[in-house]
């Protein structure tokens, strides 16, 4: 869109007054003036033109003043372009900032009143970065001189009590009810007749004012870092896990998974609650095992781990079994983790409307999990590279390809220039 507007000329008062005395529009007009510009010379009144004698004693001392009043503008414009630009680029506005404090309020007021002098209200609000509705709205009304005060409470008289709101504090950060819950606590209040809240003006109190609930914990939080096995088979994790598909029905999971290279050592997807898998399960991950150590299943008290199956493996020395939190103070967390990687990471990704969906998408998942996928713990290294011991120079490798990398990125960035870059520097005294 172009725009339709146009710089007024301004002509030298000598021109004016040498058209006025010789009233002719024709003189005007060779010198570059219009017409109707002429026109209106002659048909105004002549305007009195004081002049200033520049032999004066004090010229020197005014053209002086002038020249420091103009640095002294351009200073000043220079400052309002340099934060009018800073506050767009910050993206300050007083739309989601609050002003607790009444006088605040009233001094933004008084502050954009003074400048509207001199400039425009749109361009005040503009650099300010306050709305229009909320400027007329504070400017209409009675401004607010009350603390923390989000609105006036006379214009909107349901909002709560300063009272009400030190009462909520008082309740959510005392020790008294530290086990009470903040939406519980809010009926709690209307049931002890202190506070007639909802649940959701409580949370939002507690989040825009930050309060902290008496909830330090005393007892003693759980290790971090479970037990951990020093070579591979020495140590398993064995569990089972349900999966609901669309039908309603369900498929059963079993796995084993190796506690020193995370590697998921057997496992079967079953249609059925059926106890003998899990035997199924740990013969075909002992038939897998490149040594003759007896490996340590670490396993919870459910039926899939403890029956008639199970036990005649257990009794012919093929493995141990120990029951998790139990026997050891250790638990069985490692094939807990791996079965909430694998449900929300992946299963959950798809549509699993029947159980040979699920085994499929198991075995794909398997195959990245022990195969493709780094672990973390062992420094970029797989499953199988850990459980196979095949990955010994794979930490080391990468070690060296990050410090290339380094090294050519460096390179790469201090070899691209632009034109402020490449234009000599000037270095004035």
């Amino acid at each position: 869109m172009t725009s339709t507007a146009r710089t007024q000329r301004r002509y030298d008062y000598r021109l004016r007054e040498l058209v006025c005395k010789a009233n002719s529009v024709d003189l005007a007009v060779r010198h570059g003036v219009p017409r109707s510009t002429a026109r209106g010379w002659l048909a105004a009144t002549a305007i009195p033109v004081v002049t200033f004698n520049v032999a004066h004693h004090d010229a020197i001392r005014l053209r002086q003043e002038v020249i420091a009043l103009r640095l002294r503008v351009d200073r000043l414009v220079a400052l309002l372009r340099l934060m009018a630009l800073l506050l767009k680029l910050s993206g300050f506005s007083f739309a989601n900032v609050r002003l607790p404090d009444g006088a605040a309020k009233v001094r933004l007021l008084q502050a954009i009143d003074r400048s509207r002098s001199h400039f425009t209200l749109r361009a005040v609000l503009r650099i300010s970065g306050l709305s229009r509705t909320r400027y007329h709205v504070w400017s209409n009304e009675t401004p607010c001189g009350l603390n923390d005060r989000p609105s006036c409470p006379r214009s909107s008289p349901q909002q709560l009590t300063l009272t009400e709101v030190a009462t909520i504090r008082d309740m959510v950060t005392s020790e008294e009810y530290r086990h009470v819950p903040t939406g519980i606590l809010a009926r709690l209040a209307q049931r002890l007749g202190k506070v007639f809240a909802s649940p959701t003006t409580w949370r939002r109190l507690v989040r825009v004012h930050q309060w902290r609930r008496a909830r330090q914990r005393v007892h003693p939080a759980k290790p971090k870092v479970g037990i951990r096995a020093a070579r591979a088979n020495e140590i398993w994790h064995l569990d089972a896990s349900l999966i609901r598909l669309l039908d309603g029905s369900r498929a059963y999971l079993h796995a084993v998974i190796d506690n020193y290279s995370r590697r998921i050592l057997a496992w079967r997807v079953a249609e059925s609650f059926e106890p003998e898998v899990t035997a199924q399960v740990l013969l075909e991950a002992a038939r897998s095992m490149t040594s003759a150590a007896v490996p340590t299943a670490l396993v919870d008290g459910g039926i899939e781990n403890f029956n008639s199956a199970v036990d005649r493996l257990v009794q012919t020395g093929l493995l141990k079994r120990v029951l998790a939190q139990t026997e050891i103070q250790f638990s069985n967390s490692m094939i807990e983790s791996w079965w909430r990687v694998l449900k929300h990471q992946w299963l959950y990704l798809n549509t699993l409307d029947h159980v040979a969906t699920v085994r499929k998408l198991v075995t794909f998942y398997v195959e990245q999990h022990n195969q493709r996928l780094p672990h973390s713990a062992f420094q970029g290294q797989t499953p199988d590279e850990m459980y196979f011991g095949t990955g010994a120079d794979v930490p080391k490798r990468l070690a060296t390809a990050r410090i290339e990398a380094r090294q050519s990125r460096l390179a790469a960035n201090r070899a691209l220039s632009c034109q402020n870059c490449s234009e000599p520097v000037s270095i004035s005294n």
